[in-house]
């Protein structure tokens, strides 16, 4: 390379670096400018979010409040207790205030859907739709108890099973029912679980299993925890007694399975008579709003066949029900 084209390149290698650094500079300086940008929006709109969770954490609280002073405005009346025990029989997390409000809310709703929906402006029948809310959530709550009692009784035979073999493998009554709790499936593990939790609390055993009968009504249970009672007072083999007993309540299941089938007809007749002329007079309402109006505005003729007709319906499903109720 000739000396004289050295400088030359020096100069040109020296304004390429030059101008690689101040491109680099600007760059980092616009990115940094970008990052600090973004950040500050973030951070505007981080701080916009904490105020609406902070609004909405207010409104909870205050809401949070109303129902906790409502709460202990009815907590001592005959009503509320009522309440609270069959919201424990449901296995249903709502406190007394909750199950208050669902009676005001439920019925709105069921107007709504009446008025708005179903009857298309039918004054009359969404008055009847909101009656009938009125009564849905303890209808629900009987519904969900039902059902939990059938399950945890059907359950029952495994549980007592379950309960002699941890006897049999050394443990004691609380230490057996802490196994059920963790492998009985539900509603028995949650029943058992809140036993154990109250013995652990300092109730006594004898207190704990006569909480747990009152959430369960079942003559059933009622027979193992008089058993378990008997047992712990004048001594005896626990084992063998709920071994005796777990095989009576098989067979009673087994039995009463053998008579819900034969019933079955009876049940879905008294069911199907009962409810057609209730379907039938909604169904009448929706396509044809106003057509039962006339039965609900004279009030010489049509409410009094209105009661009649309800009395007999009720009477007839009563007795149905009678009929095919048989105990064992």
């Amino acid at each position: 390379m000739p000396p004289e084209l050295t400088p030359i390149l020096i100069g040109v290698a020296g304004i390429v670096a030059l101008a690689v650094i101040i491109i680099g500079v600007v760059s980092v300086r616009s990115e940094s400018d970008l990052v600090e940008e973004r950040l500050g929006r973030y951070e505007q709109g981080y701080q916009s979010f904490l105020e609406i969770e902070q609004s909405e954490t207010e409104a909870k609280e205050d809401s949070r409040k109303a129902l906790d002073a409502l709460d202990r405005a009815i907590a001592k009346r005959p009503f509320a207790q009522k309440w609270r025990t069959q919201l424990a029989r449901a296995d249903l997390k709502l406190t007394v205030a909750e199950f208050a409000a669902l009676h005001v809310i439920s019925p709105v709703i069921f107007f709504g859907l009446g008025y708005f929906l179903l009857f298309r402006g039918d004054l009359i029948m969404s008055i009847v739709a909101g009656f009938v809310g009125f009564f849905f959530p303890r209808i629900y709550v009987s519904r969900q108890t039902s059902q939990r009692l059938i399950r945890f009784e059907n359950q029952l035979p495994d549980t007592l099973a379950l309960w002699v073999n941890a006897l049999r493998s050394g443990f004691s009554v609380l230490q057996a029912m802490e196994a059920i709790s963790r492998d009985a499936p539900e509603p028995t593990s949650t029943e058992f679980k809140r036993v154990v939790q109250e013995v652990q609390l300092g109730i006594d055993v004898d207190d704990a299993l006569a909480h747990l009968l009152a959430r369960v009504e079942s003559e059933d249970l009622d027979l193992v925890i008089t058993a378990v009672n008997i047992q712990r007072e004048v001594g005896g083999n626990l084992a063998e007694i709920l071994e005796t007993i777990g095989h009576t309540i098989r067979e009673r299941i087994k039995l009463k399975g053998e008579i819900r089938v034969l019933t079955a007809q009876g049940r879905i007749t008294g069911y199907l008579i009962s409810g057609l002329p209730i379907v039938v007079a909604l169904f009448l309402s929706a396509v044809q709003p106003g057509f039962m109006n006339p039965m609900f505005e004279n009030r010489l003729c049509g409410w009094p066949m209105l009661g009649i007709g309800l009395a007999l319906i009720g009477m007839g499903m009563a007795a149905i029900q009678k009929i095919v109720n048989i105990e064992i």
